[in-house]
């Protein structure tokens, strides 16, 4: 199969691709290059050709002869999605939206779009949310991801097969690092300080996933027969992976030893949900999580001591996706409404 993942050069598709090819796929690459600064370590994976452009100037032509898009190239994560609100509707919905809608002019057969459990937002956790569950997004990340889902669900016909893939937190090495994320980010800690203290009481609840494992799912979806996920949300994690922060807190810790833990009170982000994956299961009975977080810090563990980690590199700005965009804003390197600019 012919496939376009946007993102390439992203977390998550930085692990992908390789994925994709070592099944025979022939995948063209598509990233903005936001977060092209350095790479946490090196591959010997065959790049693919990539087009350097934003998902908000693609064209028809740009798509045709692909039999599929994977499409990942979002502004990232809650805090990158309030730095510039507009901006993140205007790529994150509109831009998604926008791209759907010429995948299908373009002939492109399957599009799986990367939505999150974010969009569930405030759920308690004493009973496992479904993709049923009416959701509840808190920030303008999460309503982006609601509004790609409600948008995008009514192109699907006989011809376009669009899947929307609520992903869970995802978690582990990947070339393109990043570190705001939860396990992520207490393991960088936890090498680099030797502690971990939690600011809240970490009682939320939280589904959490390997990259390697989210890249896997999508090569399922696929491979699978239309009819099995056309039109389809799918949870993406397993049941066993859903944790209280204070849970993996101590599991990261386990792995490093002399780390210590402590933890805070109450915090602000009122967030908690535990997800139900029966659904992935049935529809795509050939996956399964291969890490969990344990598996993951463990991981972790081994790539610090191996390139040598510092402080200093685990708080480079590329490897926060915050961090990076205000320096991009501040050097005026990129115009307000995230276009690159044209030389200096």
């Amino acid at each position: 199969m012919k496939i376009l993942v946007t993102g390439s050069d992203g977390y998550l598709g930085s692990l992908l691709v390789p994925q994709l090819l070592s099944r025979g796929h022939a995948v063209t690459g598509l990233d903005v290059g936001y977060y092209k600064t350095g790479y946490l370590y090196n591959t010997r994976h065959h790049q693919p050709s990539t087009l350097v452009k934003d998902i908000r100037h693609l064209t028809a032509e740009d798509l045709a002869g692909h039999e599929a898009v994977v499409h990942m190239a979002e502004l990232s994560n809650d805090p990158t999605g309030e730095l510039a609100p507009h901006i993140t509707y205007e790529i994150n919905h509109k831009g998604s939206v926008r791209l759907a809608r010429i995948a299908k002019q373009a002939g492109v057969r399957r599009f799986i779009y990367m939505s999150s459990c974010s969009v569930y937002g405030v759920a308690g956790g004493d009973v496992p949310v479904t993709e049923e569950t009416p959701t509840n997004p808190q920030t303008a990340y999460a309503v982006c991801k609601t509004l790609c889902e409600r948008d995008i669900m009514p192109l699907a016909d006989a011809v376009f097969s669009p899947v929307f893939f609520r992903n869970s937190t995802a978690f582990g090495a990947s070339p393109r690092q990043r570190f705001d994320l939860v396990v992520n980010n207490l393991s960088g800690l936890a090498w680099t300080t030797g502690e971990i203290k939690m600011t809240s009481d970490g009682t939320p609840w939280r589904p959490l996933v390997h990259g390697l494992d989210i890249g896997k799912a999508i090569c399922c979806a696929l491979e699978a027969p239309v009819a099995a996920v056309h039109g389809q949300i799918f949870n993406i994690g397993s049941n066993q992976q859903n944790y209280r922060v204070k849970e993996v807190a101590e599991l990261v810790a386990q792995c490093f030893p002399g780390c210590t833990t402590t933890f805070g009170t109450q915090g602000a982000d009122n967030r908690s949900y535990r997800v139900s994956f029966d659904k992935l299961s049935k529809h795509l009975p050939a996956f399964s999580c291969d890490w969990d977080v344990t598996r993951g810090a463990r991981q972790f563990h081994e790539l610090f001591k191996q390139i040598d980690l510092t402080l200093e590199d685990f708080e480079f700005r590329p490897y926060t996706r915050l961090k990076q965009l205000q320096y991009l804003i501040r050097t005026g390197q990129i115009d307000p409404d995230f276009f690159w600019k044209t030389g200096f």
